[in-house]
């Protein structure tokens, strides 16, 4: 993976530069002091994953990640815990605090390596995930997850035995990562179900509980993939 550090400290940037250099599946492509300086890399390379400072003179980390259109994979680094919420409305792959440990370095490095390959070694593992509604993180079991509905820059997480569901701020890719694929699949741009609650599915329709849910043109060969592995 090819990273980038953004960093205004010396000191940081040389400790994080020493963890990259251990690791076998990092190339530092190149150290910067601020952001309009990752900017040039972005626009010339190809980042893979950038380790990012928040408090930096001129544009602060977390308002350069909001500019880029299509970020690479992002850890954060400071010192200050309470900009953590921030950055997981922002998807980032994982926060750090300093100093850092190389042994929490390797940790989130080892997730991004996951999420790069499209298997999130951690989510996959376990059974839940957290997901932030009205400020604060709420566990929500994934064998409770019934379907989720896309709305713009949001997300309606329909969940069992709850009449409302759990509003969240985040993108249908993101949290389509995080969720395990031999349980949920995507059957429309703005849809993901749980196979375990699924009724039938009748044309380009999929029926769970009584509620149809429209199966996109680009989808329903890969959820037939997917029934039929299942039946076998």
């Amino acid at each position: 993976m090819k990273c980038l550090i953004v960093d205004d400290e010396p000191l940081a940037q040389e400790v994080l530069e020493n963890y990259v250099q251990r690791v076998e599946e990092l190339h530092l492509l190149k150290k910067c002091n601020n952001a309009m300086q990752a900017m040039q890399v972005l626009h010339k390379d190809k980042v893979d994953l950038i380790f990012l400072d928040i408090q930096m003179p001129g544009m602060d980390g977390l308002s350069f990640l909001k500019s880029l259109k299509n970020p690479p994979s992002v850890i954060l680094t400071t010192a200050y815990p309470k900009y953590a919420m921030q950055g997981y409305d922002l998807d980032v792959v994982d926060y750090l605090l300093k100093p850092i440990s190389f042994e929490r370095f390797l940790k989130s490095v080892n997730k991004a390596i996951e999420l790069r390959k499209g298997a999130p070694e951690e989510s996959e593992a376990a059974e839940y995930l957290f997901l932030k509604v009205d400020n604060k993180l709420v566990k929500v079991n994934f064998t409770d997850i019934v379907y989720i509905e896309g709305m713009k820059d949001y997300l309606k997480v329909f969940i069992k035995q709850k009449e409302m569901p759990l509003v969240v701020h985040k993108t249908m890719k993101s949290i389509e990562d995080l969720l395990p694929k031999n349980k949920f699949i995507r059957v429309h741009k703005s849809y993901i179900v749980s196979l375990g609650v699924v009724n039938s599915i009748v044309g380009n329709m999929v029926e769970i509980n009584g509620k149809e849910i429209p199966i996109g043109a680009n989808y329903k060969e890969q959820l037939i993939k997917m029934v039929f592995k299942l039946s076998n």
